[in-house]
């Protein structure tokens, strides 16, 4: 198990004395993860079958890729070769499913990384054309790219010129928000972050601190909580992971301040809080997490829906979190795996073979490199 720069008590003192957080939103301590379990027979996944087991599983069977440079975002192509976003270099890697060779797939162009915050190429999508779709921080704002790709093209020259889809997302040296995905209705859907300016998540006229629901095109699409508007839940501190259960309701990790992070059961229209309320409050008016978790333990990244849980990657909690559901409810206390055992994970996705993909963080300023790092595992989970 490789060694941690802090114990979380250690870290929890520290981030306590100072009164603030800090990288990665690596906040202060609190008490341990609570989540909100469904009593027996409430319905939900009760009513269609029994939920899933307490306790479940994850095993690593293999290794995808390894010596991926500040990997972030990770797109499955069709026959399941991948597409990797470097956030510090502005790269997409194009990774073979077939022993797990990388090699560059290109440049995108636009992409401004200052050393030290978290902006830069984020977040990958697939359309349903087959078209790449990129979250990325340029010099004015936080915006999303699309381009073709020619898996036939030349080493380093297979991605088209991109175009700008959809731009104005306020930009700043963190909570750049970043994940984006294609829901079960086709549409886009990005979590931002408020930039380092808590108001914004509240404020419904800006960007920051939302879940957006546009068209493929960039445009608001129809059924909106407000017509002519992208905004599909507000009140977020930074949005880092957006998943569908099977049936087909979002979900969404966030990073806490100093107490709690995340994960919600997202409704459009409704205000889940920052920065007037972190964590469970029953304050009329918000929306409180499904499970919340010490910051120590998790400051939450991508998230995948497999097997009847979600599944969840933590930076500094350096653990997979296994959330079982019972419809829209927890079913039991979340699980964690892996420990310290590979490090900070940033991004876990469904494969379409059924496995999970688990992507390491470690070669940012904020991790620990060892030989390998940083890679892509494959796992078995129930």
């Amino acid at each position: 198990m490789r060694a941690r720069a802090f114990t979380a008590v250690a870290a929890a003192a520290l981030v306590l004395a100072a009164g603030c957080s800090s990288g990665d939103d690596d906040g202060s301590g609190g008490p341990a993860a609570e989540s909100s379990t469904a009593p027996a027979g409430s319905g939900g996944a009760a009513d269609r079958g029994e939920p899933p087991p307490a306790k479940g599983s994850a095993k690593v069977v293999g290794t995808v890729a390894e010596n991926l440079e500040t990997p972030w975002g990770l797109a499955e192509l069709p026959g399941g070769d991948l597409l990797v976003s470097s956030r510090d270099t502005g790269t997409v890697y194009h990774v073979a499913a077939e022993g797990g060779k990388v090699t560059e797939a290109g440049q995108v162009p636009g992409v401004q990384r200052e050393p030290g915050n978290e902006g830069g190429l984020l977040g990958l999508a697939l359309g349903a054309d087959e078209m790449l779709y990129a979250y990325l921080t340029s010099d004015s704002d936080n915006r999303i790219v699309r381009m073709t790709y020619d898996s036939d093209g030349p080493e380093g020259n297979r991605l088209g010129a991109p175009d700008t889809v959809f731009r104005g997302i306020p930009k700043g040296g963190r909570h750049n928000g970043g994940r984006i995905a294609f829901g079960p209705d086709k549409m886009l859907y990005v979590g931002t972050g408020e930039a380092g300016d808590p108001a914004l998540a509240q404020d419904k006229d800006s960007l920051g601190g939302k879940i957006l629901r546009m068209t493929p095109d960039g445009e608001p699409a129809r059924g909106n909580p407000e017509a002519g508007s992208v905004v599909y839940s507000y009140g977020h501190r930074n949005v880092q992971g957006l998943a569908w259960d099977d049936d087909k309701r979002l979900w969404a990790a966030e990073f806490g301040d100093q107490k709690w992070d995340e994960l919600n059961l997202i409704e459009p229209g409704k205000n889940y809080g920052w920065p007037e309320v972190e964590g469970k409050e029953n304050r009329e008016g918000f929306v409180d997490p499904v499970v919340q978790w010490p910051t120590p333990d998790a400051s939450p990244s991508g998230i995948a829906f497999a097997d009847g849980s979600i599944w969840m990657a933590s930076l500094r909690g350096e653990r997979l979190w296994r959330i079982p559901l019972d419809g829209t409810k927890a079913a039991a206390d979340p699980q964690a795996f892996f420990d310290g055992k590979y490090g900070r994970l940033r991004t876990v996705q469904r494969a379409s073979d059924g496995d999970l993909l688990l992507m390491t963080n470690e070669t940012d300023l904020r991790g620990t490199p060892e030989k390998g790092d940083d890679r892509i595992l494959r796992l078995e989970v129930s």
